[in-house]
């Protein structure tokens, strides 16, 4: 069993940064491939991004490329995601999601293998 819990959303300017950090409790975490997905309003949730369970390898929506890393310290059972050089349409409730299924296999974007999401915190950005 993982619980996750997202922090560090706010209201930042366009072209600015924001840190989102995802804290985990369970054993599971370390064994586990993470993501963040978001979804604005009106809007389906999308891949933000995923992390293997090492922190070795990472994948990218291709709205985020290049703007956006993931990364993980299994020390402190914590995911980040470092947002730079933010859009408006970044704007979205950004949700922590872990892999805990040990057998499951696939691109890191598919939410249905996913079983452990956060509440979300919710990422505004202001033209």
């Amino acid at each position: 069993q993982v619980q996750l819990v997202e922090s560090g959303g706010g209201l930042v300017q366009a072209g600015g940064s924001l840190r989102l950090s995802c804290a985990a409790s369970g054993r599971t975490f370390a064994s586990s491939v993470m993501g963040w997905f978001r979804q604005g309003p009106g809007k389906e949730r999308e891949f933000v991004a995923g992390i293997s369970v090492s922190g070795r390898s990472t994948s990218y929506g291709e709205s985020v490329k290049g703007r956006f890393t993931i990364s993980r310290d299994n020390t402190k059972n914590t995911v980040y995601l470092q947002m730079n050089s933010l859009k408006p349409e970044d704007t979205a409730a950004y949700y922590c999601a872990a892999r805990t299924a040990p057998l499951y296999s696939g691109s890191y974007d598919q939410i249905p293998s996913y079983d452990a999401w956060g509440q979300g915190t919710q990422v505004t950005v202001s033209s």
